[in-house]
């Protein structure tokens, strides 16, 4: 069963991709969550006239993600958060602080689109995220846990 994407689903297939899913998987949770529309031929028709429409508007986003990856390359990010006597963290630094952090350095990127490389952060030092700026732009960035 083909189907035409209305939003992002993580192991799927970006909004507007066109995607063969399993009969039930379409008809029981996608099409009525309204992930997605049944792909018949006058739906595809009216998809490549938006898709080309819209074409123009993606290279410019493409651009702008490229500018926004230079610049985070050379970000020095600093999250902070409250570490007892032996430099363990109280809890543990997420993707919402860490977006918070860009925030602050003036990049605003979504929290869904934020992915820290390995387990979870309970000490202090230094680590790897991976941002997710345009479907096909990931930039790896490294940030530092300090202590308030």
């Amino acid at each position: 069963m083909e189907v035409i994407l209305k939003e992002n689903i993580d192991g799927l297939g970006y909004k507007d991709d066109m995607v063969t899913v399993k009969p039930g998987y379409g008809r029981n949770f996608l099409i009525p969550q309204g992930k997605a529309v049944l792909a018949t031929a006058s739906v595809k028709k009216m998809h490549e006239e938006t898709l080309r429409q819209r074409a123009h508007k993606a290279a410019k986003l493409k651009e702008e993600a490229e500018t926004l990856a230079a610049k985070l390359k050379d970000m020095s990010i600093k999250v902070g958060a409250k570490v007892g006597e032996s430099g363990k963290i109280f809890g543990s630094v997420n993707t919402i602080q860490l977006a918070e952090a860009l925030k602050a350095l003036g990049v605003d990127v979504d929290r869904k689109n934020i992915s820290i490389v390995g387990d979870d952060i309970k000490q202090v030092g230094t680590y790897e995220a991976n941002i997710k700026l345009h479907r096909e732009i990931t930039e790896t960035v490294k940030f530092e846990v300090v202590g308030e």
